[in-house]
């Protein structure tokens, strides 16, 4: 087993390592839509752009794509479930999605970019899930968890196949709880070869 696990390039909107400009995430829903924040769409496609770049390289090298597990925390949160739900090269080709502590970007646009990536309008493979938050998180509201299991499963996500799990007063952060139930996970996921 290998890993890849990538820090956000440089974004000189936020003078930093960031996956894309951050979104305000306000634990209610704004009273009228153009009150929501702007999402940074361009850094947010610049980046899906970057992972896939990674995964190809990872299948150049001979790992088979059900083998490859996209994820990540926080904005990585993000992006695995973003590349994941509307990558033309990799949308419902990998082993699995995995986010932490986060939320799915651009939810309202998903069914647009996947059809115009060419996909269709639901995720037509197998892929598992894996999504978590602390019940402590003051960064991701609660709301945003729900938001995003509804989404994978309105597109397409079996709920057989998605895992959701909160952790009883952990903050924005990784605890030793949820990574337990992700090491379970991946050995399920993506089994040690015999």
């Amino acid at each position: 087993m290998s890993w890849t696990l990538p820090n956000a390039l440089h974004n000189h909107h936020v003078m930093s390592t960031a996956w894309y400009a951050p979104t305000g995430l306000s634990p209610f829903p704004p009273s009228r839509p153009e009150l929501e924040d702007e999402e940074d769409e361009e850094g947010i496609t610049s980046s899906m752009q970057y992972l896939v770049s990674l995964v190809d390289d990872l299948v150049s090298q001979g790992v088979p794509e059900k083998r490859i597990v996209l994820g990540g925390f926080s904005q990585g949160h993000a992006m695995a479930l973003f590349t994941g739900l509307t990558s033309s090269k990799y949308s419902g080709r990998l082993g699995g999605l995995v986010g932490l502590s986060g939320y799915l970007p651009l939810i309202e646009r998903i069914p647009k970019l996947r059809e115009a990536a060419g996909l269709p309008e639901k995720v037509d493979d197998d892929v598992q899930v894996f999504i978590t938050r602390g019940t402590r998180d003051m960064l991701v509201p609660k709301r945003y968890l729900t938001l995003c299991s509804n989404s994978l499963l309105d597109c397409g996500v079996k709920q057989e196949h998605l895992t959701v799990r909160e952790y009883e007063g952990m903050g924005h952060i990784m605890g030793g709880a949820e990574l337990r139930d992700l090491c379970t996970w991946l050995e399920r996921v993506v089994p040690p070869l015999q």
